[in-house]
């Protein structure tokens, strides 16, 4: 495992870390408590010090499984959590200051911890943005020693260039894969300027970049990249990166003839990530254990050349970049 540190938190992170979204299993499938213990313990075994989780995943259920390992263990393990999505509807005015600091308490509780080390705003609206208040609490929960750090997750660029204008605001959580490049553009400069770590997240688009889906895969009613491709319930960017699902296939099609020797592309994606020095970490999700060790095997592979990255990113030129580039 290689290690950064995560912008101005100065904590030292395993590059590849671990979102846990379904980490109790598949998505729409009911959580299994024995599932995300293994799945975690095997991701700590391996050097993973870092874990994202937020209040809403699995209503509660990942905080607890993350707090109940952690506790577990001996090694220093750094927990991120996120809050705000339990607003409903989800709105500018549903965010006020009394509201985010019980959910910041609540999952404290949840996770058994008298500090959390990284709070996130949970892709909150964009008005959000613009409202010190908001911004300002924290400040005070970190006097109180509820939390270490404050971050944001974002779906936009804008979003995580306005939110860096907060001093207080240490880290930005964005989608960023090989399917997503934009925020390597201005974002990823303006943030290194601040000393912001930057969390990349999605980081295989919903498993499309893993190269084992084609047009037969089916997914379940309760997963989101069956009934939110269009963005029903969320933001349509957190699905297949908001990709054409059929579009996304033919540029895995030609990401696959790059890498005839292969499988399974999870690890090269992941590599592709990694060769931009201003990330902090990957989050990549598991379902189980062989996802974890799927994404860890990343140092198993030949160190991607510059050539090989020029023509990955020429696939991305071709088929994603005329659809999706502006968008996000």
């Amino acid at each position: 495992m290689n290690y950064r540190k995560l912008g101005k938190t100065n904590f030292n992170i395993s590059e590849i870390a671990l979102g846990t979204w379904q980490v109790g299993g598949k998505w729409g499938s009911p959580f299994n408590d024995k599932t995300a213990d293994e799945l975690i313990n095997t991701a700590i075994d391996n050097g993973v010090n870092f874990i994202d989780t937020a209040d809403v995943y699995e209503n509660g259920l990942s905080e607890t499984a993350v707090g109940r390992v952690v506790r577990s263990r001996s090694e220093r393990i750094y927990i991120a959590t996120k809050c705000g999505r339990h607003i409903n509807p989800h709105i500018n005015e549903g965010y006020q200051p009394k509201v985010l600091q019980k959910y910041v308490e609540d999952s404290l509780k949840r996770m058994g911890l008298e500090t959390i080390d990284l709070i996130q705003l949970h892709c909150p609206p964009t008005e959000v943005y613009y409202r010190p208040e908001i911004f300002e609490m924290f400040d005070r929960l970190k006097e109180q020693g509820k939390i270490l750090n404050l971050g944001v997750s974002v779906e936009k660029v804008e979003e995580g260039l306005k939110a860096i204008e907060y001093s207080n605001v240490t880290t930005v959580q964005i989608i960023f894969n090989l399917f997503r490049q934009r925020p390597a553009e201005l974002f990823f400069k303006e943030a290194q300027k601040k000393d912001i770590g930057i969390i990349t997240r999605v980081p295989l688009a919903s498993g499309l970049l893993t190269g084992k889906f084609d047009v037969n895969t089916t997914f379940g009613a309760q997963d989101h990249r069956n009934f939110n491709r269009e963005g029903a319930a969320f933001d349509k960017g957190e699905t297949f990166s908001g990709i054409n699902y059929e579009l996304g296939l033919q540029a895995v099609e030609a990401l696959k003839a790059l890498f005839p020797e292969t499988t399974n592309l999870a690890p090269i994606a992941l590599q592709w990530i990694l060769s931009f020095n201003e990330i902090s970490c990957i989050i990549p999700g598991a379902s189980n254990e062989s996802h974890v060790l799927s994404n860890l095997s990343v140092y198993d592979l030949p160190k991607l050349t510059p050539e090989k990255i020029a023509a990955m990113n020429a696939i991305y030129d071709q088929y994603i970049k005329p659809q999706v580039h502006q968008l996000w």
